[in-house]
């Protein structure tokens, strides 16, 4: 090794010559470049990041790699840098490539960022870095001494396992002036070499020579090698042995066993005695071929002491050599042929492989790269490489024994989550032989799904009067992504009325529920529309929408609720007026009333609940009309007091009541003249009567009160008269009853009440008292008199007398509300 590195600096000028690397690349898309053997490690071989058109600054990016094959050593590595192409191990071209003139590494780089395969096809150019070499140190050699003049005796030849003209170009020898060499060139170009005898020899005389061969090549420099002969001069042997046949062709099997006979050499010699007797030996072999091959000395049988391996080596060429004992010999030549057997399976590698793949991915992805080798040859070393059928993929065959994986129908991660991928690659052998590989192959989950609901549309009903947060409806949506692109959240979108969507429904965003925030109510509405959308959390996001209708289904949770007559907030009773001729049928009036429940539940019947005269009136039971059933009699009291129940037909059943009061009279003048007279039944049942006790003892303080004010004021008024008339005053005008005792005031009062106006329907009754009327108790000519001047003279008084009377009439219309 150091030779060679000393052999390497000293010509490194002529090496650079054989560096004039040239590139090209062919159809195949591959690169070529020659380099020497033995260039030190790490040696430029070529720039392949420029040759294949790629920016050195960003090679990390591409993934620019080389592809290791299958069974061989890596001579080169790639920087990924620079993008140069530099040695890694040493290259020996005769370790390589042995005796092939044409020496060629093979191999591939691949870009990943493209997933294309490039050829690259590195030639190894001979040096001269191998000197001949002799098998042995020294040879001996036995001549007879009666030997003729001429005679040729074959010599041992060198080795040199370098190639043309570094190969053995001439023999030399040296030592003695009987002998001289015959150099002889075969086809095949190698040399063999024989003694021939110049001058006769004498064993008296000189028995031994010792000689010198000298083998030299044509390399730059020259190189050669030496070996010793020993020439033994032996008595006379007349016949030399003869081989049977100059070359020996065998053709054997590869894989036979060790111990196989493969061929029998043969010579004869028709000497007799010892010199009749051969012995075989190994003329001109490699040191490799001589531990593949015995040879019997004795009976010349060739037999098997390796192995036979048609990938190693399919030719063997070596020379044997018969002498006998007087030192005659023969040689002959030994060619092995080595038939090939289908024994080697096909072998894969992957060299690129990725196990994930997009579901959206387009056809023709790239999956992986495969090489594939079979060291058999011809029929056993082609190999065919298929996939199962019911897979969406294929090979597609792309540089020399390289396969690519790819899609060729569309994926759905839905249908199918994962595929183990079988490759099988199988020879044309017989029998077959084949290799498999599996692949997994994970199929990634885009959102190519948008969630779906199970109807096209929901409908649910639920009652009303719900509790607040209580569930109403749920809905659910199916997304057969995966993960993050199958997570739903639900949501509110539209309604026909957004106010009462936010405010009275709210679903669960994970779940679907919908819950109610608030108490819905059948009377304010009987339905709510709006659309929920489910959407999932995939990138970007996808959604669907459905319909979904909540009826609201009516309780009987409403009173019926009585419009007329109608019930003053202050507790008193509507007033209805029946003439004492009503015929039994009149209709005195009617009560309506309504409930906002709908169906069954607003059905209303009208009951009679009590009455002062049981059996005097009748209330239609769906109509609520109240009609006499009889005829009026004398003794029957002026005020009815009826008690009317109106109640619904839900279950449970709600219902409300009502106090109707019907005063008997045929005019509103026979009303106020009977008030006084009506007195109202006692309820035990009710505090009504303390109240109007109370009323009637403050209305009577007030009245008294109301008398002295009035004394007070008129007294006031006759003294003011007498000091402006300084004079008395004449009272004759007025009557005394007016001033004196409880019927004068009766009578007082009555001249203001011309008018009194019940109207029934209404909350209150109303009595109106007009003030200024002429009153009854007065002639006429009373009445139409001017007023006297003593009254022009106190208006201030009237306005204060006025005031007080509207007053009493507010008073007496509370007790007419009272029932007095």
């Amino acid at each position: 090794m150091e030779e060679t590195q000393r052999l390497w600096n000293n010509k490194k000028g002529i090496l650079q010559c054989f560096i004039l690397m040239y590139i090209w690349e062919a159809v195949s898309a591959q690169i070529h470049y020659s380099i020497p053997e033995e260039m030190q490690k790490g040696s430029f071989v070529g720039n392949i990041a420029e040759d294949l058109g790629m920016d050195g600054k960003h090679l990390s990016e591409h993934g620019l790699r080389i592809v290791s094959r299958i069974g061989t050593s890596q001579y080169f590595t790639l920087n990924v840098v620079s993008g140069h192409l530099q040695i890694s191990e040493r290259v020996d071209r005769e370790e390589i490539c042995g005796r092939a003139e044409d020496c060629m590494l093979n191999f591939q780089v691949i870009i990943e960022s493209k997933l294309k395969i490039y050829g690259v096809e590195v030639e190894i150019i001979d040096i001269n870095d191998n000197a001949p070499q002799f098998l042995s140190g020294k040879q001996k050699l036995k001549i007879s001494e009666s030997s003729l003049l001429g005679s040729q005796f074959p010599l041992p030849e060198a080795q040199d396992p370098d190639l043309g003209i570094n190969s053995i170009q001439s023999y030399h020898l040296m030592g003695s002036s009987h002998f001289s060499l015959d150099v002889q060139t075969r086809e095949s170009g190698a040399r063999h070499v024989k003694l021939v005898l110049e001058k006769s020899l004498d064993r008296e005389e000189q028995p031994v020579h010792d000689l010198i061969l000298t083998a030299t090549d044509g390399g730059d420099p020259v190189r050669s090698g030496t070996t010793q002969i020993q020439v033994i001069v032996l008595d006379a042997n007349d016949n030399a042995p003869a081989f049977s046949q100059p070359v020996y062709k065998v053709n054997v099997e590869e894989n036979i066993p060790k111990g196989t006979t493969v061929a029998t050499i043969r010579a004869t010699d028709v000497d007799e005695g010892i010199n009749g007797e051969i012995k075989y030996s190994f003329k001109k072999i490699t040191e490799k071929d001589s531990k593949t091959f015995l040879l019997n000395s004795t009976t010349g049988i060739l037999t098997l002491l390796g192995n036979l391996d048609y990938e190693e080596s399919s030719l063997y060429d070596f020379e044997v050599n018969a002498e006998d004992g007087g030192g005659l010999s023969d040689w002959s030549q030994v060619v092995i042929a080595v038939r090939d057997l289908n024994d080697n399976a096909p072998e894969l590698a992957i060299n690129f492989l990725i196990n994930t793949l997009p579901e959206n991915s387009p056809v023709g992805t790239v999956i992986a790269l495969l090489n594939v080798q079979d060291r058999d040859s011809g029929v056993n070393g082609e190999v065919t490489c298929s996939v199962p059928s019911n897979l969406p993929f294929q090979l597609k065959k792309s540089v020399d024994h390289f396969y690519s994986l790819v899609t060729y129908d569309n994926l759905d991660r839905e249908t199918v989550i994962n595929y183990n991928v079988i490759i099988t690659a199988a020879d044309n052998g017989t029998p077959s032989l084949s290799t498999s590989v599996h692949i997994s192959l994970e199929i990634l989950d885009k959102n190519d799904n948008a969630p779906v609901f199970a109807e096209s549309s929901y409908m649910s009903y639920f009652l009303e009067n719900n509790p607040r947060g209580a569930s109403i409806f749920s809905l659910t949506a199916n997304d057969p992504d995966w993960e993050e692109n199958s997570r739903i959240t639900y949501s509110i979108i539209e309604g026909h009325k957004k106010s009462i969507i936010s405010s009275y429904l709210s679903i669960n965003s994970e779940t679907g529920i919908i819950y109610a925030l608030n108490s819905f109510d059948y009377e304010e509405f009987q339905e709510i529309s709006f659309l929920v959308q489910a959407q999932d959390g995939g990138s970007p996001p996808l959604s669907s929408n459905v319909s979904v209708t909540l009826f609201i289904l009516d309780q009987n949770d409403n009173a019926p609720e009585i419009l007329h007559p109608s019930i003053p907030t202050d507790g008193s009773t509507g007033v209805e007026l029946a003439p004492h001729t009503s015929e039994p049928g009149y209709l005195v009036t009617k009560v309506v009333a309504v409930d906002a429940d709908s169906g069954q539940n607003g059905w209303l019947s009208y009951q009679l609940l009590k009455a002062t005269e049981p059996g005097l009136f009748t209330i239609g039971l769906h109509t609520g009309e109240i009609r006499t059933a009889r005829f009026f009699l004398d003794k029957d009291a002026l005020k009815q007091s009826l008690v009317i129940l109106v109640k619904d037909n839900g279950q449970p059943s709600l219902s409300a009541s009502v106090t109707v009061t019907v005063v008997l009279a045929d005019s509103i003048p026979d009303v106020l003249t009977d008030l006084s007279s009506i007195s109202v039944p006692a309820d035990p049942q009710s505090d009504l009567t303390f109240y109007l006790v109370v009323a009637v003892a403050f209305v009577s303080c007030l009245f008294f009160i109301f008398l002295l004010v009035l004394l007070a004021l008129r007294l006031r008024r006759w003294r003011t008269s007498q000091l402006c008339n300084s004079g008395s005053m004449n009272f004759t005008s007025v009557p005394v009853s007016q001033f004196v005792g409880i019927d004068g005031v009766r009578a007082f009062l009555r001249s203001y009440c011309h008018e009194v106006s019940l109207t029934s329907g209404s909350r209150k009754s109303q009595i109106l008292f007009p003030i200024g009327s002429c009153t009854n108790t007065l002639t006429p000519q009373q009445a139409c008199d001017p007023p006297d001047p003593l009254l022009i003279a106190g208006d201030s008084a009237i306005i204060v007398e006025e005031a007080a009377i509207s007053q009493v009439g507010m008073i007496i219309s509370i007790i007419l509300k009272f029932g007095f």
